[in-house]
């Protein structure tokens, strides 16, 4: 069934998102801190551009928020003209920011004595999941404001999960991002020591995807690994935050990370050149030119 949703921050993933949610026939409001992405936004698919947070999500059943960190999920959930400030009692505010679990649980204090909602569910997948609705979404939050999200959830999502309480979709998240900046390097290292030994490297890659080597960033990153490509896709930038949160979340609750610390170390090499806007995929420069 159609309802009024708020849409708060129309980024690369945001933007698409909000899209399928208006295909879908419901009413949007979106809200961008560059208002000419929000117009831009309008004039493509059509609904309202709104000032702030509070004024789009002052009417909307669901509002769902996609911003760059911790400080930013703060400001545009609970700041100044911040959502919260203006949604209604029984609305659920669902964040799909790749941030920590403790921002999770203070924003869920917040609109808990509001009578509001909260879901943290942050996603996976891409721009290119969130451009085609095939994204996978980690959700931690009461299993009653899942329920009535969750069909709404999957306008963009192949896979819609409730991981636990609040602060479980970032944990989960958290794990994904530790996984998937191993199989980067696995890849790297291994496309390197390919073009080392005189090997066609898109000869392996068509081999050893077969088998169990193969990895969606094998099967997505290894040509453009290969062809030296790293203009799009998962910036460093954005990998070396959601590193530093994994690296925090482990440090209080005692796991060790020995890999993941020496990939953050990685990826601040590859800033330091200069590539910080390139894909994450790009660590296999560091091995070529050793």
């Amino acid at each position: 069934m159609a309802q009024q949703i708020a849409f708060l921050g129309l980024g690369v993933m945001g933007y698409p998102m909000a899209g399928h949610l208006a295909r879908a026939g419901h009413r949007m409001i979106v809200y961008n801190r560059s208002a000419a992405k929000a117009e831009r936004w309008v004039a493509e698919f059509g609904g309202t551009a709104a000032d702030t947070p509070s004024q789009a999500a002052r009417d909307a059943g669901l509002v769902m928020m996609c911003v760059g960190n911790d400080d930013d999920v703060r400001a545009v959930a609970s700041g100044e003209h911040g959502a919260l400030s203006e949604m209604q009692q029984g609305s659920i505010l669902i964040d799909h920011t790749t941030a920590s679990a403790q921002v999770a649980r203070e924003v869920a204090a917040i609109a808990r004595t509001k009578g509001i909602g909260f879901l943290d569910a942050p996603v996976s997948g891409g721009q290119a999941g969130a451009e085609n609705g095939k994204l996978t979404i980690m959700v931690g939050g009461d299993t009653d404001a899942f329920a009535r999200a969750e069909s709404v959830l999957a306008t963009y999502a192949r896979a819609v999960t409730l991981m636990g309480p609040v602060g479980a979709g970032q944990l989960t998240k958290m794990v994904n991002q530790i996984c998937v900046a191993g199989a980067i390097e696995g890849v790297a290292e291994g496309l390197n020591f390919a073009q080392r030994a005189g090997l066609d490297p898109l000869r392996v890659l068509d081999v050893i995807s077969k088998g169990a080597a193969q990895s969606w960033q094998m099967e997505n990153r290894g040509k453009t690994m290969v062809a030296d490509q790293f203009d799009f896709g998962f910036a460093v930038d954005w990998m070396r935050k959601d590193l530093a949160i994994c690296l925090s979340e482990a440090r209080a609750n005692g796991a060790a990370l020995p890999v993941t610390a020496l990939l953050d170390q990685f990826y601040a090499r590859i800033q330091a050149r200069g590539g910080g806007r390139w894909d994450t995929s790009s660590l296999i420069r560091l091995l070529r030119d050793n």
